[in-house]
């Protein structure tokens, strides 16, 4: 690895980390860069993955006013997201590459299109009854297929959490998204253990995306926490939609 490749790589976990506390989606910032490098796609997801782990912890540091009074709700859905990461990282390592990525731009676009219509569905909801009154009844099971598709491929696991979780919670969208960075650091966290342990990554790029990360994850936070729910919102659905088409171009 070159000084040039060395800063690519750098820069992308930069990327990746400060868009992963905003909104999710921050693998789509590492894995070209680390494809365009060379590198083979499963060990750069699994490289990618646990390099990531550190900066999504410092995101959800960086949330930590917003995640106040949520401690058990974390607790309930972090065993969710760290069984369904289990089964991701099963399902990486035997199943034959890229089966898993055909279908990751149909869930984006329906997380997508969930987080559009999630206020007037929020709205319908609350006329039809108060919170907890089996609204959330299925959230559990959708975390763990967030911890799943997370476990595996990673990219926009945070926009499928954000939708889950705004949905099915009467709660403030920067308490959700606090919510959301914590989950996902459950799921990086799970993965880059079951990784490290069973798996062989390139070292020298989880290194970089690691230093990358740390910084932009705390960075995006305290930015993310100033934005206003709709804007929000905005830069969700335009991240994710840029994902959907980034995923089929490659794979046409």
């Amino acid at each position: 690895m070159d000084v040039g490749e060395a800063l690519a790589i750098l820069v992308a976990g930069i990327s990746a980390g400060g868009i992963n506390a905003v909104v999710g989606s921050g693998t789509l910032f590492t894995f070209p860069v680390l494809l365009a490098l060379g590198y083979p796609p499963i060990t750069a997801t699994i490289s990618n993955t646990i390099g990531l782990a550190p900066g999504s912890l410092t995101g959800a540091f960086g949330y930590r006013s917003e995640l106040r009074g949520q401690g058990g709700r974390l607790l309930r859905l972090a065993v969710m997201s760290f069984v369904g990461a289990v089964t991701g990282g099963i399902l990486l390592l035997t199943l034959p590459p890229g089966v898993f990525e055909r279908v990751v731009p149909v869930f984006i676009g329906m997380a997508c299109a969930l987080i559009m219509v999630q206020p007037r569905l929020t709205a319908w909801l609350r006329r039809r009854g108060p919170a907890g009154a089996g609204r959330g009844r299925l959230l559990p099971l959708g975390v763990y297929a967030a911890g799943t598709y997370g476990g595996y491929f990673a990219a926009a696991q945070g926009i499928i959490l954000l939708s889950l979780l705004g949905t099915a919670l009467d709660e403030d969208m920067q308490r959700i998204n606090a919510l959301k960075v914590a989950l996902t650091f459950v799921v990086n966290a799970t993965a880059a253990v079951f990784y490290i342990t069973f798996a062989a990554p390139a070292w020298p790029v989880v290194a970089l995306i690691a230093a990358g990360s740390i910084v932009g994850g705390y960075v995006g936070a305290r930015l993310g926490r100033r934005l206003k729910p709709f804007a929000l919102r905005a830069v969700i659905v335009a991240v994710g939609l840029t994902a959907a088409v980034q995923l089929v171009l490659r794979n046409i």
